[in-house]
């Protein structure tokens, strides 16, 4: 199978089961063990979220980068190749927002009672200004983890996933927390309101442009650094 439909596939799939998981997480807390929102009952919903994020940060391991968020895969796609920007931006995140509405429609389908999602609580612009601050912030932690040691999966997943959880709580009571575009889309959906354009600018225009900065300021950073690695490569070479 060639690796771009092998990528395409594999997002529709993890999509999928993100927005499943998160909403098994909320009914297994709530509505089976009857803990509501207590203390204890969060703490579990945290411990249970962190676990999911593992596994499905081994699910992107597995099949060579298959993602649920559109932020992660736009990562990797501005700094790389034409082909990998482009089958991105018209392949990858239109099906992970796709995977993510079926999930959202079969959640509501079998699950109702687990409510519709992301909810923008605040104005448009503090939407949009909680929702670039967190995806600005989560993409800085990306790019310093994805220079460190490749092979250390566990220590740069668990700083992956706290920053998130933490981030998300942060942000729950005015957007959600979202940080994931084809996940408010698909909730967003359900209810109806997806071509609103508070949605459009809150969930979709803040998160991208967040990335971009990230990137642009991440470079730019890390370009003294790179400059001083080659300039002491050179000093050893002419020793």
């Amino acid at each position: 199978m060639d690796r771009s439909v092998h990528l395409i596939l594999c997002d529709f799939i993890i999509s999928f089961l993100w927005v499943c998981s998160g909403a098994a997480i909320k009914l297994f807390v709530v509505q089976f063990l009857g803990l509501g929102f207590e203390p204890k009952g969060e703490i579990l919903r945290w411990v249970l979220a962190i676990s999911a994020m593992f596994l499905f940060a081994w699910f992107g391991k597995l099949t060579g980068g298959g993602s649920y968020n559109p932020l992660t895969v736009l990562l990797p796609a501005i700094t790389g190749s034409y082909h990998a920007l482009l089958l991105t931006i018209v392949a990858r995140i239109p099906v992970q927002a796709f995977g993510s509405l079926l999930g959202v429609k079969f959640v509501v389908h079998i699950l109702p009672q687990v409510g519709y999602g992301y909810r923008l609580n605040v104005d448009m612009h503090k939407g949009m200004l909680t929702e670039g601050v967190l995806s600005f912030i989560i993409v800085m932690v990306s790019l310093w983890l994805s220079k460190k040691d490749a092979h250390n999966f566990f220590m740069k997943t668990w700083i992956s996933s706290i920053f998130k959880l933490s981030l998300q709580i942060l942000g729950s009571d005015l957007t959600g927390g979202s940080m994931n575009p084809a996940s408010a889309f698909a909730w967003a959906h359900a209810r109806g309101d997806h071509y609103t354009k508070e949605h459009l600018y809150v969930y979709w225009l803040a998160p991208i442009e967040a990335t971009l900065l990230g990137v642009w300021i991440f470079r730019w950073l890390a370009q003294p650094q790179k400059e001083q690695v080659d300039k002491t490569t050179k000093i050893k070479k002419s020793e």
